[in-house]
């Protein structure tokens, strides 16, 4: 665990990204583009953008794992695999925030410490498996609190209508993360390489002024720097993913266990005012 305080503009986006597999034929390398573009661009207008890497930025697949096919892997070196991942960060390593610690380089802690051999290159603090930011402005007062975990457990729903596996999968997701911190008004997750985010709802109740009978909304008066954000309050995130399912002439170890197809690509999470205002899902052709 830990934790990792920054200083960041009242308006700001919050690029959350991870499980990008470099080493694989599978990775979507113009997806990734895509998004390093996006960072170095306006974004609803706002220029001011940072991001999160959840982790797994190499694929780390040697040829004793049972999922090694020599078609999917452009190299099984694991310290070549951490070149090109550094190469593929460090245009956007200086709005980096964290990158948490993953399965898939972690697995391969007798060549090194991957992860943080990745952070030190490019200079990005190391999050551990798990990490918290707390944003604060520039007088130092408190923003927000947001969770990031590269997280561990599977998002899968067996419903036979899409409206309810959707709502399986966000549920879920919430009931993976709700409890791992009581203060972030953001909490998120990679791993599952889905892009899912569940949003707060905001619900009617009634009350009286000590005359008459009134109304309100559980959503009207939400403080995001509370000590306690109630979980109905907060935006949960699973980050999404640049590994494709198929690729001409070759089966991945995800088509082999048979996945089905899911989309790729990242969220954007817009804080203006300094309140969250939304969680953008960005998909990748």
């Amino acid at each position: 665990m830990k934790i990792i305080t920054k200083k960041l503009p009242n308006n700001h986006n919050l690029f959350l990204f991870g499980d990008d597999h470099e080493g694989t034929t599978l990775r979507h390398r113009k997806g990734w583009d895509k998004m390093v573009n996006i960072m170095h661009s306006e974004y609803a207008g706002v220029k001011n953008n940072f991001g999160w890497h959840h982790g797994d930025p190499i694929e780390g697949i040697m040829i004793d794992d049972p999922r090694y096919h020599p078609d999917c892997i452009e190299t099984s070196i694991p310290m070549e695999q951490v070149e090109r991942a550094i190469d593929n960060i460090k245009p956007i390593a200086h709005l980096i925030l964290g990158m948490n610690e993953s399965n898939h380089p972690l697995k391969l802690w007798r060549f090194g410490l991957i992860t943080q051999i990745i952070c030190d290159r490019l200079h990005i603090p190391y999050a551990t498996w798990s990490a918290k930011l707390i944003a604060r402005d520039s007088r130092g007062q408190l923003m927000y609190k947001s969770f990031h975990t590269h997280g561990r457990k599977s998002i899968n729903s067996t419903a036979d209508d899409p409206k309810r596996k959707v709502v399986n999968q966000r549920l879920i997701l919430k009931r993976h993360l709700k409890f791992k911190m009581g203060d972030c008004i953001l909490m998120c997750k990679g791993h599952v390489h889905k892009l899912i985010v569940c949003g707060p709802e905001s619900e009617l109740f009634m009350g009286d002024d000590g005359d008459k009978i009134t109304q309100g909304h559980t959503m009207a008066d939400i403080n995001q720097t509370d000590a306690f954000i109630h979980p109905d309050h907060r935006t949960y995130v699973c980050t999404g993913s640049f590994l494709k399912l198929y690729a001409d002439g070759v089966s991945g170890y995800a088509e082999i266990a048979e996945y089905d197809p899911i989309s790729l690509g990242f969220c954007i999470a817009r804080f203006r005012d300094k309140k969250l205002q939304g969680v953008d899902e960005i998909y990748l052709d």
